[in-house]
This record gives structure tokens, sequence and C-alpha cells, in this order.
């Protein structure tokens, strides 16, 4: 999504927000205070970039290893984490909709995680299955460096679907300390030296009362990070020719389509970026699930991936977590949201067969061939040039055979990595910092594997 009309969104890197809003309650459907159990068996895993820490919990052993009420784990391929006896009923109603419901619901709580790098800012994700009448709720409470703790944060409330939910972001919590802005969990100050050195996650898992229904929940993770404040970074020396064979879409030709899920265009750059990538790995919407298209438009796919990643609170489709646990809900994808630190990173992952979709902010000037300035815009990374250049699928285009573009290296890996800009007024702007969303086989080559690890993604 490009983001020039929702700039406020991603400041949390650039300057420190000038004043905190009162936290914001979710519905009573679980112990706040449930054991806070130490992590101290956590898997061998690669070590990440000295500034991101990434944590997921995804094994069998995972599940097993944090505190479960009405919840249990499931073995198998793809372990996961069910709904068991349920521990309790809560109601909840839906913001968007006005509809007050009862919901059975069971909770787990991860053990306690400690940063390796105590972080200014956690993302977190997740994949999960949801059937008709389940839903689930993603939440993070953190530990600050100074030994004390965040209330418990309402990260995300997702189903797959939008019949039984309206899937939705939280708005207004912050401690006054911190602060949620819509997927990201920051610190309001930076400069105080104030951090987050360690956190612990809780799923809740819903389901109509009297049902047998249950989702499974096989992922959930989370990304700290703490990246210096910069204006430039070192450039990374060409490593990898090589492309990857990625469906091309456009955004623009959707522009003014379905008003209710953003209307199209330029605020459809994340959700067409996905579209791409799952067709890469061979995921395909039957024409029973896009029977609700209009028939008269191109890429229907591309107004389905809209509708399921629209973050009803956000009012758009650029909710990160959000468009990764879309991913997930095609058989056999995994999806998480990371940061990389170089383009010596996406060279290892295009080495291994895996595009990325990166974020990344600019001026028209910055990035020669784009044709556009953006205050935050979605591409996917498919390979780079014999020279070291970056091939992109770009939304962005007026059609869908435009959509391929090759930028120069040293501008493309500045204008993503970078934390701080200059805006079109002059005035000091947020950039992303390495962000990007991976999708990648539920079961990975050794070869993926491997290049996943080495960025620091567990699987």
């Amino acid at each position: 999504m490009r983001r020039a009309e929702q700039p406020a969104r991603r400041t949390v890197l650039a300057a420190a927000v000038a004043a905190a809003v009162t936290a914001g309650a979710g519905p009573a459907a679980a112990d706040p205070e449930a054991p806070m159990t130490t992590d101290t068996a956590e898997p061998a895993r690669a070590v990440p970039a000295p500034t991101v820490d990434n944590r997921a919990w995804l094994s069998y052993g995972d599940w097993r290893g944090g505190t479960a009420k009405g919840t249990r784990a499931v073995a198998g391929t793809r372990p996961g984490l069910v709904i068991a006896r349920p521990a309790g009923t809560a109601d909840y109603t839906d913001p968007h909709t006005g509809t007050t419901a009862a919901w059975e619901y069971g909770t787990w709580t991860s053990p306690v995680h400690r940063l390796t790098v105590p972080a200014t800012e956690v993302i977190v994700s997740w994949n999960a299955r949801t059937p008709a009448g389940t839903w689930i709720q993603a939440e993070i409470r953190g530990t600050y460096t100074d030994g004390t703790s965040t209330p418990w944060y309402v990260m995300g409330r997702w189903a797959a679907g939008d019949q039984d939910i309206r899937r939705t972001s939280v708005d207004g919590q912050s401690d006054g300390r911190s602060t949620v802005w819509t997927d990201t969990l920051a610190i309001d100050a930076p400069s105080t030296g104030l951090r987050l050195a360690a956190y612990r996650l809780r799923l809740t898992l819903y389901r109509k009362p009297g049902t047998k229904a249950t989702p499974t929940v096989w992922r959930l993770g989370a990304m700290g990070s703490d990246v210096p404040d910069r204006f430039t970074v070192p450039a990374s020396a060409p490593g990898l020719a090589k492309e990857l064979a990625v469906p091309r879409y456009s955004q623009e030709i959707h522009k003014g389509r379905y008003p209710e899920y953003d209307n199209g265009g330029e605020a459809w750059c994340s959700p067409t970026s996905s579209q791409m990538i799952i067709e890469y790995w061979g995921g395909r919407l039957t024409e029973e699930q896009l029977a609700w298209v209009d028939p008269s438009y191109t890429d229907p796919q591309v107004c389905h991936a809209a509708r399921f990643t629209y973050d009803y609170q956000y009012g758009g489709c650029g909710n990160w977590p959000f468009n990764a646990a879309y991913a997930a809900t095609f058989k056999g994808l995994q999806g998480v949201v990371t940061r990389l630190g170089s383009l010596t990173d996406l060279e290892r992952l295009i080495a291994a067969g895996i595009p990325a979709i990166t974020s990344q902010s600019f001026l028209k000037e910055e990035l020669t061939g784009a044709g556009y300035g953006t205050a935050g815009h979605l591409m996917t990374v498919i390979g780079f040039t014999a020279e070291g250049d970056v091939i992109a699928n770009d939304p962005f285009s007026p059609t869908d055979e435009a959509v391929r573009r090759v930028y120069r290296r040293r501008e493309w890996e500045n204008i993503w990595l970078r934390t701080k800009r200059y805006n079109a007024s002059g005035k000091v702007a947020s950039g992303t910092g390495g962000i990007c969303y991976l999708y990648f086989p539920a079961r990975p080559s050794g070869a993926q594997r491997k290049a996943l690890a080495a960025v620091g993604v567990r699987v």
C-alpha cells in the first residue's frame, strides 16, 4: 500500500510519539497473570543479525511447552494448537458490526522469550486455519529494560473469512511508554534508552458455543528489532545473478474497485504483492472462492486478496501480519514478517528460490525508473541482474506486463534499509528499516531451510 494518505502509521523509527493514549481493553477471555515460565529450552537456530531477534513457536514441543488453558497441542506433519475443553465463555462486541455474541475460548501463553537484542519495536505474526464459526486473538506483554512490564496488548483479532467477525487491529493501546501502531508495538521515546528486554505471547482461540469447530494455529512468532537511526546504509557487494519466475500483477488496473476494501489502485500494493508470491508457490483460488468478484474484473484473485487481508480498524490492506496470515491459508505455505540486514540476505533467499515482499518509502528522484514517490509501498523482489541490480515486480505499474522493473542496486538498498529520510516537504520522516514478508513452503527443502536460517527465520 502506498501510504501517502496515512503517513502517521510508520513514524516509530523516526521520532518519539508526542502523546500517548489510554490502553485499550480486549475481551475478558483469559487470565492476564498466567505463570511467566522461562523459555530455557529454545531449539538451536541461526544467530540473527545484531539488530534483529526472531522467535517462533511451531513444533509440537513448542506448543507443549507453553501454559495452556482450554487448548492442547496436536502432533503430525504440521503440529499446531487447537481448542480442547474450553476454558470458559466470553462475549465479544464486534466494533465494526456492533454485533455481540458469546464465544467459547481457550488460551495458550508462551514462555518468556528474552530478546538477544533489546528492542524498540516488536511485530507479532501467526499462521492459522480458522473454519467458519472460529477466530483467534494474538497478544503480547513486554518487559522493559528497567524491569517493569507493559499491559497485555492486542496485536490482532483475526479470521481467514469475514462472516463471523471483522479482522481488526486495535487502536488506543498505550501505557505512556510504548504504543501499538496497527501491527507494531513501539517504544515511544527510544532516545531515552528504554527498550523491550523480553516478552511473552498469548493466543486466545474462539469458537461458537456448543460446536466442535476449532481454529488451528501452526505458527506464532515475533520479530523484535533495534535498528539504528540512519539516513544511509553501507553498500553490499553483488553476489548473485538469478531471476525467479513470479507472476506479475498490477494494482493500478484495480483502481476504484471495491471501496469497502480501500478502493483498489495504490491502496492494494500489499495484497497484490502477496498474491504474486502465493501463486509462485502454486497457491490457487477456485471459481467458487472467486464467485463474489465482479466477472468483468481482470485478475479477480487480487480483489480476493484485498478483501481477505483487509484490516477494518486500519481501513486498508497493508497490515503486515494479516498479509502473512493470508498467505498461510493456502495449503502448504507459511508466512512471516521479519527484517533483513542487507541485499546479501535477499540474495541468499533468491538463490534458494524464495522471493520477498519488501516495504520502502522514497522521493521520485531517489529511485531511478520508478516514476513516482511514496510514503510507503510494497513490491516483490524476484532476482538480481548480472550487475547486481534489483529485479522487482512492482505492482505500481499501469499493466501486468509493465510490472517487472530493474532498479539500481545502491539506490534500492538504501531506500529499503534506512530508518530516516527526508520527505517532499524537506522534513525528517521514517523509513522501514528492511521490513519484508517471507512466504515459503511449510516443508521447505534443505537449501531453503539453510537460507531461512541464515536470515534468522526458524522453520
